[in-house]
Protein backbone atom coordinates (compact mmCIF):
# COMPACT_ATOMS: atom_id res chain seq x y z
CA UNK A 1 0.00 0.00 0.00
CA UNK A 2 2.94 2.36 1.09
CA UNK A 3 4.30 1.79 -3.16
CA UNK A 4 0.62 2.52 -4.79
CA UNK A 5 0.25 5.88 -2.46
CA UNK A 6 3.98 6.69 -3.95
CA UNK A 7 3.20 6.27 -7.56
CA UNK A 8 0.11 7.91 -7.06
CA UNK A 9 1.38 10.98 -5.63
CA UNK A 10 3.99 10.97 -8.32
CA UNK A 11 1.75 10.80 -11.05
CA UNK A 12 -0.34 14.36 -9.70
CA UNK A 13 3.29 16.43 -8.80
CA UNK A 14 4.28 15.27 -12.25
CA UNK A 15 0.76 16.85 -13.41
CA UNK A 16 1.03 19.81 -11.79
CA UNK A 17 4.75 20.55 -12.72
CA UNK A 18 3.96 20.40 -16.02
CA UNK A 19 1.37 22.54 -16.12
CA UNK A 20 3.61 25.38 -13.71
CA UNK A 21 6.41 25.37 -16.62
CA UNK A 22 3.66 26.03 -19.32
CA UNK A 23 2.58 28.73 -17.33
CA UNK A 24 5.66 30.39 -15.95
CA UNK A 25 7.08 30.42 -19.91
CA UNK A 26 3.71 32.30 -20.65
CA UNK A 27 4.56 34.53 -17.87
CA UNK A 28 8.37 35.46 -18.35
CA UNK A 29 8.16 36.34 -21.99
CA UNK A 30 8.85 39.97 -22.48
CA UNK A 31 6.57 43.13 -24.23
CA UNK A 32 6.27 43.20 -27.69
CA UNK A 33 6.85 46.65 -29.19
CA UNK A 34 3.81 47.98 -30.96
CA UNK A 35 5.03 47.67 -34.65
CA UNK A 36 6.18 43.81 -33.98
CA UNK A 37 3.10 43.23 -32.44
CA UNK A 38 1.10 41.35 -35.30
CA UNK A 39 4.05 39.51 -35.99
CA UNK A 40 4.23 38.77 -32.58
CA UNK A 41 1.22 37.98 -32.46
CA UNK A 42 1.41 35.27 -34.91
CA UNK A 43 4.30 33.47 -33.88
CA UNK A 44 2.42 33.72 -30.17
CA UNK A 45 -0.13 32.10 -31.81
CA UNK A 46 1.65 29.41 -33.18
CA UNK A 47 3.77 28.78 -29.92
CA UNK A 48 -0.02 28.40 -28.05
CA UNK A 49 -0.86 25.88 -30.38
CA UNK A 50 2.22 24.02 -30.46
CA UNK A 51 2.80 24.07 -26.49
CA UNK A 52 -1.17 23.08 -26.32
CA UNK A 53 -0.56 20.08 -28.30
CA UNK A 54 2.62 19.46 -26.33
CA UNK A 55 0.23 19.25 -23.36
CA UNK A 56 -2.70 17.15 -24.25
CA UNK A 57 0.58 14.40 -25.49
CA UNK A 58 1.51 14.36 -22.08
CA UNK A 59 -1.87 14.55 -20.43
CA UNK A 60 -2.89 11.44 -22.79
CA UNK A 61 0.72 9.83 -20.96
CA UNK A 62 -0.30 10.64 -17.57
CA UNK A 63 -3.81 9.09 -17.88
CA UNK A 64 -2.28 6.20 -19.02
CA UNK A 65 -0.31 6.28 -15.78
CA UNK A 66 -3.21 6.70 -13.72
CA UNK A 67 -4.71 3.56 -15.57
CA UNK A 68 -1.55 1.78 -14.50
CA UNK A 69 -1.44 2.81 -11.02
CA UNK A 70 -5.22 1.86 -10.95
CA UNK A 71 -4.49 -1.95 -12.52
CA UNK A 72 -1.68 -2.43 -10.01
CA UNK A 73 -3.19 -1.46 -6.92
CA UNK A 74 -6.26 -4.41 -7.93
CA UNK A 75 -3.64 -6.60 -8.23
CA UNK A 76 -2.23 -5.47 -4.70
CA UNK A 77 -5.73 -5.59 -3.33
CA UNK A 78 -5.48 -9.59 -3.82
CA UNK A 79 -1.91 -9.97 -2.13
CA UNK A 80 -2.53 -10.80 2.04
CA UNK A 81 -1.46 -7.71 3.51
CA UNK A 82 1.58 -8.01 5.94
CA UNK A 83 0.98 -6.90 9.83
CA UNK A 84 2.80 -3.91 10.72
CA UNK A 85 3.52 -3.85 14.31
CA UNK A 86 2.96 -0.78 16.37
CA UNK A 87 5.86 1.19 17.01
CA UNK A 88 5.14 0.46 20.80
CA UNK A 89 5.17 -3.22 20.55
CA UNK A 90 8.36 -3.21 18.47
CA UNK A 91 11.76 -4.08 19.75
CA UNK A 92 13.92 -1.57 20.30
CA UNK A 93 17.12 -1.61 17.80
CA UNK A 94 19.52 -2.61 20.75
CA UNK A 95 17.87 -5.55 22.12
CA UNK A 96 18.02 -8.34 20.34
CA UNK A 97 15.07 -11.00 20.01
CA UNK A 98 14.68 -14.25 22.06
CA UNK A 99 17.45 -16.62 21.14
CA UNK A 100 15.52 -20.08 19.49
CA UNK A 101 14.49 -22.86 21.53
CA UNK A 102 17.62 -25.02 22.05
CA UNK A 103 18.27 -28.00 19.94
CA UNK A 104 21.04 -30.58 19.38
CA UNK A 105 22.22 -28.89 16.54
CA UNK A 106 23.15 -25.95 18.36
CA UNK A 107 23.83 -26.14 21.74
CA UNK A 108 26.58 -25.25 23.99
CA UNK A 109 27.86 -27.89 26.30
CA UNK A 110 30.35 -26.71 28.32
CA UNK A 111 33.30 -29.07 30.18
CA UNK A 112 33.57 -27.54 33.48
CA UNK A 113 36.80 -29.37 35.45
CA UNK A 114 37.40 -28.99 38.90
CA UNK A 115 40.66 -28.71 39.93
CA UNK A 116 42.63 -28.48 43.22
CA UNK A 117 46.12 -29.08 43.62
CA UNK A 118 47.08 -31.97 40.85
CA UNK A 119 49.06 -29.94 38.79
CA UNK A 120 48.66 -33.30 36.78
CA UNK A 121 45.33 -31.32 35.71
CA UNK A 122 47.86 -30.68 32.29
CA UNK A 123 46.95 -34.79 31.28
CA UNK A 124 43.04 -34.35 31.42
CA UNK A 125 43.41 -30.69 29.28
CA UNK A 126 45.28 -32.01 27.00
CA UNK A 127 42.98 -34.45 25.81
CA UNK A 128 39.96 -31.93 26.46
CA UNK A 129 41.43 -29.95 24.58
CA UNK A 130 42.60 -32.25 21.55
CA UNK A 131 39.58 -34.41 21.46
CA UNK A 132 36.80 -31.87 21.26
CA UNK A 133 35.42 -31.15 18.00
CA UNK A 134 34.64 -27.27 18.46
CA UNK A 135 35.60 -24.83 20.68
CA UNK A 136 32.66 -22.62 20.64
CA UNK A 137 29.98 -25.81 21.41
CA UNK A 138 32.19 -27.12 24.06
CA UNK A 139 33.79 -24.41 25.86
CA UNK A 140 36.16 -25.62 28.94
CA UNK A 141 35.97 -24.00 32.09
CA UNK A 142 38.65 -24.99 34.67
CA UNK A 143 37.59 -24.05 38.41
CA UNK A 144 40.51 -24.20 40.94
CA UNK A 145 39.97 -24.84 44.64
CA UNK A 146 42.80 -25.02 47.17
CA UNK A 147 45.13 -22.14 45.82
CA UNK A 148 48.12 -24.54 44.96
CA UNK A 149 50.02 -22.18 43.14
CA UNK A 150 51.82 -25.07 40.93
CA UNK A 151 48.61 -25.91 39.59
CA UNK A 152 47.47 -22.53 38.85
CA UNK A 153 50.23 -22.39 36.65
CA UNK A 154 49.81 -24.84 34.72
CA UNK A 155 46.43 -24.21 34.10
CA UNK A 156 47.01 -20.33 33.16
CA UNK A 157 49.45 -22.08 30.45
CA UNK A 158 46.81 -22.86 28.14
CA UNK A 159 46.43 -19.11 27.75
CA UNK A 160 42.33 -18.12 26.00
CA UNK A 161 42.00 -22.32 25.55
CA UNK A 162 40.30 -22.36 28.98
CA UNK A 163 38.53 -20.21 30.79
CA UNK A 164 40.21 -20.20 34.58
CA UNK A 165 37.87 -19.47 37.65
CA UNK A 166 39.26 -20.04 41.60
CA UNK A 167 37.00 -20.61 44.26
CA UNK A 168 37.18 -17.77 46.42
CA UNK A 169 36.78 -19.06 50.19
CA UNK A 170 39.38 -21.31 51.13
CA UNK A 171 38.61 -21.08 54.37
CA UNK A 172 38.37 -24.46 56.68
CA UNK A 173 34.90 -25.47 57.25
CA UNK A 174 33.81 -26.07 61.00
CA UNK A 175 32.40 -29.78 60.81
CA UNK A 176 31.58 -32.34 63.34
CA UNK A 177 34.85 -33.82 66.06
CA UNK A 178 33.73 -36.94 64.48
CA UNK A 179 34.55 -36.08 61.09
CA UNK A 180 37.39 -34.34 61.27
CA UNK A 181 39.38 -36.74 59.20
CA UNK A 182 36.79 -36.04 56.30
CA UNK A 183 36.93 -31.81 56.06
CA UNK A 184 38.40 -32.73 52.29
CA UNK A 185 34.66 -33.90 51.24
CA UNK A 186 33.11 -30.97 52.58
CA UNK A 187 35.46 -28.46 50.91
CA UNK A 188 34.92 -30.73 47.81
CA UNK A 189 31.24 -30.52 48.37
CA UNK A 190 31.49 -26.56 49.00
CA UNK A 191 33.72 -26.41 45.50
CA UNK A 192 31.36 -28.48 43.56
CA UNK A 193 28.43 -25.90 44.67
CA UNK A 194 30.20 -22.82 43.97
CA UNK A 195 32.00 -23.91 40.54
CA UNK A 196 28.30 -25.07 39.49
CA UNK A 197 27.05 -22.18 40.29
CA UNK A 198 29.04 -20.21 38.03
CA UNK A 199 28.63 -22.49 35.40
CA UNK A 200 24.60 -22.25 35.73
CA UNK A 201 24.02 -19.08 37.34
CA UNK A 202 26.84 -16.74 36.11
CA UNK A 203 27.49 -18.01 32.68
CA UNK A 204 23.74 -19.29 32.16
CA UNK A 205 24.50 -22.71 30.38
CA UNK A 206 21.97 -24.40 29.97
CA UNK A 207 23.82 -27.50 30.48
CA UNK A 208 27.50 -28.56 31.31
CA UNK A 209 29.47 -31.59 31.52
CA UNK A 210 31.37 -32.12 34.52
CA UNK A 211 34.69 -33.94 34.96
CA UNK A 212 37.49 -33.94 37.45
CA UNK A 213 41.21 -33.01 37.01
CA UNK A 214 42.28 -36.78 37.17
CA UNK A 215 39.87 -38.12 34.90
CA UNK A 216 41.14 -38.64 31.19
CA UNK A 217 38.67 -38.86 28.46
CA UNK A 218 38.16 -41.21 25.10
CA UNK A 219 38.35 -40.04 21.46
CA UNK A 220 34.51 -39.81 21.50
CA UNK A 221 33.89 -38.40 24.85
CA UNK A 222 32.41 -35.36 22.67
CA UNK A 223 30.52 -37.13 20.24
CA UNK A 224 28.93 -39.26 22.91
CA UNK A 225 27.28 -36.21 25.25
CA UNK A 226 26.30 -34.31 21.70
CA UNK A 227 24.36 -37.11 20.95
CA UNK A 228 22.80 -37.98 24.16
CA UNK A 229 21.92 -34.47 25.00
CA UNK A 230 18.89 -34.53 23.30
CA UNK A 231 18.17 -38.22 25.01
CA UNK A 232 18.39 -35.81 28.24
CA UNK A 233 15.89 -33.09 27.28
CA UNK A 234 13.31 -35.15 25.69
CA UNK A 235 13.00 -38.05 28.69
CA UNK A 236 12.35 -36.78 31.90
CA UNK A 237 12.81 -40.06 33.39
CA UNK A 238 16.68 -39.63 33.21
CA UNK A 239 18.96 -36.68 35.51
CA UNK A 240 22.45 -37.36 34.16
CA UNK A 241 24.18 -38.97 31.41
CA UNK A 242 27.24 -40.30 32.39
CA UNK A 243 30.86 -41.76 30.81
CA UNK A 244 31.16 -44.01 33.42
CA UNK A 245 30.71 -47.88 33.37
CA UNK A 246 31.40 -48.58 37.83
CA UNK A 247 32.26 -52.63 36.08
CA UNK A 248 34.08 -51.55 33.33
CA UNK A 249 37.10 -53.54 33.79
CA UNK A 250 38.91 -54.49 30.56
CA UNK A 251 37.51 -58.24 30.87
CA UNK A 252 34.28 -57.80 32.39
CA UNK A 253 33.03 -55.62 28.73
CA UNK A 254 32.48 -56.48 25.12
CA UNK A 255 34.90 -54.03 23.96
CA UNK A 256 32.95 -55.23 20.45
CA UNK A 257 29.94 -53.69 21.27
CA UNK A 258 31.66 -49.94 22.35
CA UNK A 259 28.41 -48.32 20.65
CA UNK A 260 26.23 -49.90 23.66
CA UNK A 261 23.96 -48.04 26.09
CA UNK A 262 22.21 -48.51 29.07
CA UNK A 263 20.27 -46.63 31.40
CA UNK A 264 21.10 -47.47 35.45
CA UNK A 265 19.91 -46.15 38.53
CA UNK A 266 22.86 -45.77 40.41
CA UNK A 267 24.28 -42.05 39.82
CA UNK A 268 27.79 -42.97 38.44
CA UNK A 269 29.36 -39.71 38.42
CA UNK A 270 32.99 -39.74 36.77
CA UNK A 271 32.29 -37.35 33.26
CA UNK A 272 28.87 -36.63 34.05
CA UNK A 273 25.80 -34.34 32.08
CA UNK A 274 23.29 -32.33 33.79
CA UNK A 275 20.88 -29.64 32.92
CA UNK A 276 20.18 -26.17 34.60
CA UNK A 277 16.75 -27.46 35.52
CA UNK A 278 18.46 -30.26 37.75
CA UNK A 279 21.08 -27.38 39.51
CA UNK A 280 17.96 -25.64 40.18
CA UNK A 281 16.17 -28.94 41.82
CA UNK A 282 19.30 -29.66 43.80
CA UNK A 283 21.43 -26.13 44.47
CA UNK A 284 18.88 -25.22 47.73
CA UNK A 285 19.12 -28.43 49.47
CA UNK A 286 22.99 -28.86 48.66
CA UNK A 287 24.82 -30.79 50.98
CA UNK A 288 27.83 -30.26 52.66
CA UNK A 289 29.79 -33.31 52.12
CA UNK A 290 29.63 -36.61 50.61
CA UNK A 291 27.78 -35.04 47.56
CA UNK A 292 27.80 -38.04 45.33
CA UNK A 293 26.38 -40.72 47.99
CA UNK A 294 23.84 -38.01 48.83
CA UNK A 295 23.00 -37.82 45.06
CA UNK A 296 21.92 -41.51 45.31
CA UNK A 297 19.93 -41.18 47.94
CA UNK A 298 15.95 -41.46 46.80
CA UNK A 299 15.14 -37.99 47.64
CA UNK A 300 17.52 -36.75 45.26
CA UNK A 301 17.45 -39.21 42.63
CA UNK A 302 13.23 -39.39 42.79
CA UNK A 303 12.90 -42.97 40.63
CA UNK A 304 15.25 -41.36 37.37
CA UNK A 305 18.02 -43.21 36.00
CA UNK A 306 21.55 -41.82 34.07
CA UNK A 307 22.49 -43.26 30.98
CA UNK A 308 25.88 -45.09 31.23
CA UNK A 309 28.22 -47.01 28.73
CA UNK A 310 28.98 -50.47 28.19
CA UNK A 311 32.81 -49.34 27.27
CA UNK A 312 33.78 -46.28 29.75
CA UNK A 313 34.55 -42.74 27.96
CA UNK A 314 36.63 -41.91 30.88
CA UNK A 315 39.45 -43.25 33.30
CA UNK A 316 40.87 -42.46 36.40
CA UNK A 317 44.90 -41.88 36.91
CA UNK A 318 44.28 -40.14 40.40
CA UNK A 319 44.80 -42.53 43.13
CA UNK A 320 45.82 -40.08 45.47
CA UNK A 321 43.30 -38.05 47.08
CA UNK A 322 40.58 -37.33 49.80
CA UNK A 323 39.68 -41.19 49.44
CA UNK A 324 43.47 -42.32 50.33
CA UNK A 325 43.19 -44.94 46.87
CA UNK A 326 39.93 -46.49 48.19
CA UNK A 327 38.77 -48.69 44.98
CA UNK A 328 41.29 -47.80 43.25
CA UNK A 329 44.22 -50.61 43.14
CA UNK A 330 41.56 -53.02 43.17
CA UNK A 331 38.61 -51.27 40.54
CA UNK A 332 39.66 -48.08 39.36
CA UNK A 333 42.97 -48.65 38.02
CA UNK A 334 41.72 -51.45 35.61
CA UNK A 335 38.68 -49.70 33.95
CA UNK A 336 38.83 -50.07 29.87
CA UNK A 337 38.66 -46.90 28.36
CA UNK A 338 37.45 -46.75 25.03
CA UNK A 339 39.64 -46.01 22.18
CA UNK A 340 37.82 -46.44 18.94
CA UNK A 341 35.36 -43.71 17.69
CA UNK A 342 31.79 -44.55 17.67
CA UNK A 343 29.74 -41.97 15.57
CA UNK A 344 26.84 -41.88 17.99
CA UNK A 345 25.17 -38.79 16.65
CA UNK A 346 24.80 -40.80 14.10
CA UNK A 347 22.69 -43.62 15.69
CA UNK A 348 19.44 -43.86 16.86
CA UNK A 349 19.34 -43.78 20.86
CA UNK A 350 15.89 -43.41 21.06
CA UNK A 351 15.91 -47.68 22.60
CA UNK A 352 16.68 -45.63 25.81
CA UNK A 353 14.02 -44.11 26.57
CA UNK A 354 12.19 -45.47 29.61
CA UNK A 355 9.31 -47.37 28.08
CA UNK A 356 10.97 -49.02 24.82
CA UNK A 357 13.78 -50.00 26.82
CA UNK A 358 11.77 -51.49 29.43
CA UNK A 359 9.79 -53.13 26.59
CA UNK A 360 13.05 -54.92 25.10
CA UNK A 361 16.01 -55.09 28.36
CA UNK A 362 13.65 -56.65 30.57
CA UNK A 363 12.32 -59.56 28.50
CA UNK A 364 15.83 -59.72 27.23
CA UNK A 365 17.18 -60.45 30.60
CA UNK A 366 14.60 -62.77 32.24
CA UNK A 367 14.52 -64.88 28.88
CA UNK A 368 18.10 -65.75 29.38
CA UNK A 369 18.67 -68.99 30.98
CA UNK A 370 19.27 -68.97 35.23
CA UNK A 371 22.70 -70.80 35.94
CA UNK A 372 24.55 -70.89 39.19
CA UNK A 373 27.46 -68.75 40.45
CA UNK A 374 29.49 -72.71 40.34
CA UNK A 375 28.50 -73.01 36.88
CA UNK A 376 29.95 -69.34 35.75
CA UNK A 377 33.36 -69.92 37.68
CA UNK A 378 33.99 -73.42 35.90
CA UNK A 379 33.20 -72.08 32.80
CA UNK A 380 30.53 -74.96 32.46
CA UNK A 381 27.31 -74.48 30.35
CA UNK A 382 29.21 -72.41 27.46
CA UNK A 383 26.14 -73.68 25.16
CA UNK A 384 23.89 -71.19 26.55
CA UNK A 385 25.18 -68.15 25.56
CA UNK A 386 24.14 -65.32 27.78
CA UNK A 387 22.77 -66.48 30.92
CA UNK A 388 21.41 -65.15 34.17
CA UNK A 389 22.23 -65.84 37.79
CA UNK A 390 19.42 -64.71 39.90
CA UNK A 391 19.81 -63.39 44.10
CA UNK A 392 17.17 -63.13 46.29
CA UNK A 393 18.56 -60.55 48.74
CA UNK A 394 21.24 -58.04 50.09
CA UNK A 395 23.88 -60.91 51.03
CA UNK A 396 23.45 -63.04 47.76
CA UNK A 397 23.87 -60.18 45.71
CA UNK A 398 27.29 -59.00 47.75
CA UNK A 399 28.52 -62.58 47.48
CA UNK A 400 28.05 -63.25 43.75
CA UNK A 401 29.42 -60.02 43.27
CA UNK A 402 32.73 -60.53 45.57
CA UNK A 403 32.94 -64.41 43.73
CA UNK A 404 32.84 -62.31 39.79
CA UNK A 405 34.64 -59.63 40.39
CA UNK A 406 32.10 -57.27 40.79
CA UNK A 407 31.93 -54.24 42.81
CA UNK A 408 29.44 -55.36 45.82
CA UNK A 409 28.97 -51.71 47.71
CA UNK A 410 25.19 -50.49 47.63
CA UNK A 411 23.99 -47.13 47.60
CA UNK A 412 20.30 -46.91 49.13
CA UNK A 413 20.27 -50.25 47.94
CA UNK A 414 21.48 -49.60 44.54
CA UNK A 415 24.22 -51.79 43.24
CA UNK A 416 26.68 -49.95 41.13
CA UNK A 417 25.54 -49.56 37.26
CA UNK A 418 22.19 -51.63 38.09
CA UNK A 419 19.07 -51.02 36.63
CA UNK A 420 15.96 -52.25 38.44
CA UNK A 421 18.65 -54.71 40.36
CA UNK A 422 19.88 -55.58 36.92
CA UNK A 423 23.81 -55.38 36.76
CA UNK A 424 25.39 -56.82 33.01
CA UNK A 425 28.54 -57.55 32.61
CA UNK A 426 30.77 -59.99 30.71
CA UNK A 427 32.46 -62.88 32.43
CA UNK A 428 34.70 -64.86 30.77
CA UNK A 429 33.58 -64.29 27.34
CA UNK A 430 30.28 -64.32 27.64
CA UNK A 431 27.39 -61.97 28.81
CA UNK A 432 25.43 -62.64 32.39
CA UNK A 433 23.39 -60.37 34.34
CA UNK A 434 22.95 -60.38 37.96
CA UNK A 435 19.33 -59.99 38.30
CA UNK A 436 16.59 -60.03 41.04
CA UNK A 437 13.48 -62.30 40.54
CA UNK A 438 11.45 -61.05 38.23
CA UNK A 439 8.55 -59.77 40.26
CA UNK A 440 11.02 -57.46 41.81
CA UNK A 441 9.48 -54.70 44.00
CA UNK A 442 11.96 -52.01 44.11
CA UNK A 443 14.87 -50.97 46.31
CA UNK A 444 15.51 -51.63 49.71
CA UNK A 445 17.83 -48.69 51.56
CA UNK A 446 18.43 -50.90 54.10
CA UNK A 447 20.65 -52.92 52.10
CA UNK A 448 23.16 -50.03 51.86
Amino acid sequence: MLKKSSLVLWGAALFIAWHGLLLLFLWSRPPSPPSAAAADGARLTAEVIRLAQDAETELERQKELLRQIHRYSQLWGRRRPVPIAPKSSQIPPKLSPPPPPLTDADAVLPVLVLACDRSTVRRCLDKLLRYRPSAQRFPVIVSQDCGHAETAAVIASYGDAVAHIRQPDLSDIPVPAEHRKFQGYYKIARHYRWALGQVFRTFRYRAAIVVEDDLEIAPDFFEYFQAAFPLLLADRSLWCVSAWNDNGKEQMVDVGQADLLYRTDFFPGLGWLLLAELWDELEPKWPRAFWDDWMRQPEQRRDRSCVRPEVSRTMTFGRKGVSHGQFFDQYLKFIKLNDRFVPFTRLDLSYLKKEEYERSFLPKVYAAPEVKVEELQGNRRRELGTVRLQYSGRDSFKAFAKALGLMDDLKSGVPRAGYRGIVSFVYRGRRVYLAPPSDWRGYDPSWS
